[in-house]
């Protein structure tokens, strides 16, 4: 069985900057106003029959969204940046062009892209990890970040 919840409706959503280092149109700072969709999979279980209970969803979903709000989101695997300083202040380059921006102006992902795609599996193994260790009758979380209504990535965490 699985529930599903729409992030435009259930508000689970973040407004957050990045860039897609040496991309001809995304290499330079730019927005989305993100939305989450949420498909968890999984045994009905507990007292009430549930896969998960939606407010639990809602809120780690949430959480990792205000992580993320109203930041720029920079990837500290990308091979096209060489950080000089992530503390105090978060200084990195990419090729000629160099950025010195205030810590608490970003938010540092271990990622090696703020891609949707990226963002989507961020998204889907977090929340994977948090309910598992809730509800270990969890069989997959699904997560589609969309930067906008109608574009979107989608990435499903199986269980191991």
């Amino acid at each position: 069985m699985k529930i599903v919840i729409n992030g435009i409706h259930a508000n689970l959503r973040f407004s957050a900057a990045h860039m897609i280092p040496k991309h001809e149109s995304c290499g330079v700072i730019h927005g989305h106003s993100y939305i989450v969709d949420v498909v968890v999979e999984g045994e009905r279980s507990g007292e009430f029959g549930f896969v998960v209970d939606f407010k639990k969803v809602k809120s780690i979903v949430r959480g990792i969204c205000k992580e993320l709000d109203h930041k720029l989101l920079i990837p500290l695997k990308n091979p096209e940046m060489q950080f000089k300083s992530t503390e105090g202040s978060v200084e990195f380059s990419i090729g000629k062009k160099e950025y010195k921006l205030p810590a608490e102006d970003c938010c540092l992902l271990d990622l090696p892209s703020t891609s949707a795609e990226d963002l989507s599996q961020y998204f889907a193994e977090k929340l994977y990890r948090e309910l598992m260790a809730l509800n270990g009758e969890i069989s997959s979380v699904q997560i589609c970040v969309n930067e906008g209504i109608g574009q979107g990535a989608y990435f499903t965490k199986n269980r191991d």
